[in-house]
């Protein structure tokens, strides 16, 4: 009994990689599908069960992992992160002058998927069939630039760092132009383009640009540029058990079937015998199953609902603050949900 305990008990929870298929991949958690496990959803359950560590953050990236949750709600979580967490970036480009070989459309299209340095909860989202923009919903940004020669260049020189003035346009070259109060508002918020590095266009003698751009608030689900995230993943934890003692060349041969970190060696007796370090740093290529004599010395898991999150944003916003947004966006979905549900049973 307590070994078809102990099957149940890996069937729930865990996904186990075979030699030719995944096992366990169904989700099991509903009430009544195993006889002696009571798996109806309680909210003191969830909330003993459920909790988001931390691993690594730095400006730009971020890594946790998420616990005692279900495969639907992490992913509906991702989701959110990559379409529905508002943010600012370029809508309408007013080209008064392009004089430049790119055409206007192409080039307009460059600034939109340029990412504004702006916090979008400092505005408010325009008004459909508004021409004008406000303080209140629009940043306004300024391209206007023009090539020349330098008379200070070489006779002989033929490079056109040397040759020309401002021929190469940077997204540095956008500068915030404030409308109304945000001047006074706006003072610390430092708008402008997140990285300043990003190559517009190329311009030679006699050609320049003369653009004025309209930033407004919008999702990634309405256009990608408004996404904030360049990356939004998860995975499930791995998990490697070893079946039996691995020694000798055996041992390492069974540490290069894995990520490095994964399997260390250590000496036991004169003998070299293999460990299992650190799973987590596996990324479960299962090359180990192809040598005959280790396939059935280790097993490979996953485990069901433990989900390490990556979130890598697009420096408009820091990835603590995108995912504290994305838990915001997913509770007012659930209580706009909960309100539908009050509303339907009430008429």
């Amino acid at each position: 009994m307590a070994a078809t305990m102990s099957n149940v008990d890996e069937i729930r929870n865990r996904v186990i990689l075979g030699e030719f298929n995944v096992k366990n991949v169904h989700t099991t958690d509903y009430p009544g599908n195993y006889p002696g496990y009571d798996d109806t959803w309680s909210l003191q359950k969830f909330q003993k069960n459920f909790r988001i560590d931390v691993v690594q953050m730095d400006e730009t990236c971020m890594e946790f992992d998420m616990v005692g949750i279900d495969a639907s709600i992490a992913n509906a979580f991702r989701r959110i992160l990559l379409a529905e967490v508002p943010t600012m970036a370029v809508e309408k480009v007013f080209i008064y002058n392009n004089t430049s070989i790119i055409q206007d459309e192409v080039l307009a299209q460059r600034l939109g998927l340029i990412p504004i340095k702006a916090d979008p909860r400092l505005f408010e989202y325009r008004n459909a069939g508004d021409e004008e923009g406000t303080e209140i919903d629009t940043i306004q940004l300024q391209l206007k630039i023009k090539c020349t020669r330098n008379h200070q260049a070489t006779k002989d020189s033929a490079d056109p760092q040397e040759l020309y003035l401002n021929h190469m346009v940077y997204s540095k070259d956008m500068t915030w132009v404030p409308i109304g109060n945000q001047a006074d508002v706006l003072a610390d918020a430092n708008i402008g383009p997140v990285h300043g590095d990003i190559l517009l266009a190329k311009l030679r003698p006699g050609q320049e640009l003369d653009i004025v751009m309209h930033c407004v608030k919008g999702i990634g689900q309405d256009h990608a540029k408004f996404s904030p995230v360049a990356t939004a993943s998860y995975r499930l934890l791995p998990e490697i058990t070893l079946m039996k003692t691995v020694e000798g060349e055996k041992a390492e041969r069974l540490k290069r079937c894995f990520s490095p970190g994964v399997i260390e060696l250590e000496n036991h007796g004169g003998k070299v015998v293999a460990k299992v370090m650190n799973s987590r740093l596996d990324t479960c290529s299962r090359e180990v199953l192809r040598h005959d004599d280790l396939k059935n010395a280790v097993k490979l898991a996953r485990v069901r609902d433990h989900f390490i999150f990556s979130v890598e944003s697009t420096g408009i916003l820091p990835p603590d603050v995108l995912v504290s947004e994305a838990i915001k966006v997913l509770m007012a979905k659930c209580q706009r949900f909960l309100s539908e549900l009050d509303s339907s049973e009430m008429e």
